[in-house]
């Protein structure tokens, strides 16, 4: 006979639930995304959507109707009645028993999420402490995969450091991202804004595309360029952008202070920029 464990429980494997063999749980084999809303509506929905598609045909996942996944999404966020909500859903190819080559045909298996969310004021009047850690990721970082384990690594790593997040740094030497976020640096004196370029080695976080959409309002000239961990450290203004925190500013890097320790004036001046655009974004019709 055919068995299993499952927690103290041992029963023939016929038995098992089907939703405990998700190809999600044995190989991260499916692709996620995160919204939020302001004001009552979802930011950016169709941005997130568009994403999540092109991240299921990386991976060659395919069966589901995103018609219908916007339409669930939409309906959770009414009826849990939040004006400030993270919206959080999956999709992995699908359950069946454990095998690489998944069988054909197999119906992928959905999941969301809808909780309230609380912004938290402090951390950007006061800002936060960053680390940098190596970026252990596999080399398609630009999908949206459950395979998070190097970022879940990190943070652990990065709290029992007494910080809110890791800075990834890949074997050339350069800041790709953060465990959960996309990284900015600011030059004050030639008003320059510097991030990463787009590629396999980051998300193509559409928090961050907002923030260069927004830079020069906020008298930033945007430069899609990575930076080493030494020049951050000379940086007058390092932040992050994070979709469930929009703009973070970062106040302490690998223990030293950044600029003047406090948040500075050019990221005080794109989070405003940020919160009249979602503002205005609640607004359309």
């Amino acid at each position: 006979m055919e068995l299993a464990v499952l927690n103290e429980n041992l029963l023939p494997l016929t038995e098992v639930p089907l939703d405990k063999m998700d190809r999600g749980l044995f190989f991260g084999d499916g692709v996620y995304e995160v919204l939020r809303s302001y004001h009552g509506r979802i930011f950016a929905l169709e941005e997130h959507l568009a994403r999540f598609e092109r991240s299921a045909a990386e991976i060659q996942l395919s069966g589901f109707d995103i018609a219908q996944i916007r339409s669930r999404i939409l309906e959770a966020f009414e009826k849990a009645g939040f004006r400030t909500a993270k919206i959080y859903f999956h999709l992995t190819r699908g359950c069946e028993l454990r095998e690489h080559l998944p069988s054909p045909n197999l119906k992928p298996s959905f999941f969301l999420t809808v909780q309230e969310l609380h912004d938290d004021p402090k951390k950007k009047q006061l800002g936060i402490r960053v680390c940098t850690h190596p970026d252990l990721r596999w080399k398609r970082c630009d999908i949206k995969s459950l395979n998070l384990l190097p970022n879940v690594l990190a943070r652990i790593e990065a709290d029992r450091k007494g910080c809110t997040e890791a800075l990834l740094v890949n074997d050339k030497g350069l800041i790709t991202e953060g465990a959960g976020s996309a990284f900015f640096a600011v030059n004050g004196k030639e008003k320059t804004l510097y991030t990463h370029p787009l590629g396999p080695e980051i998300l193509p976080s559409i928090t961050r595309a907002v923030v260069l959409r927004i830079a020069r309002n906020a008298g930033l000239t945007p430069v899609e360029q990575a930076v080493t961990p030494q020049q951050a450290a000379q940086m007058d203004e390092l932040f992050l952008a994070v979709t469930t925190k929009d703009i973070l500013p970062i106040t302490q890097f690998d223990g030293n202070p950044v600029g003047t320790g406090r948040p500075g004036p050019c990221t005080a001046a794109l989070l405003k920029q940020f919160q009249e655009y979602v503002a205005a974004y609640a607004q359309r019709p």
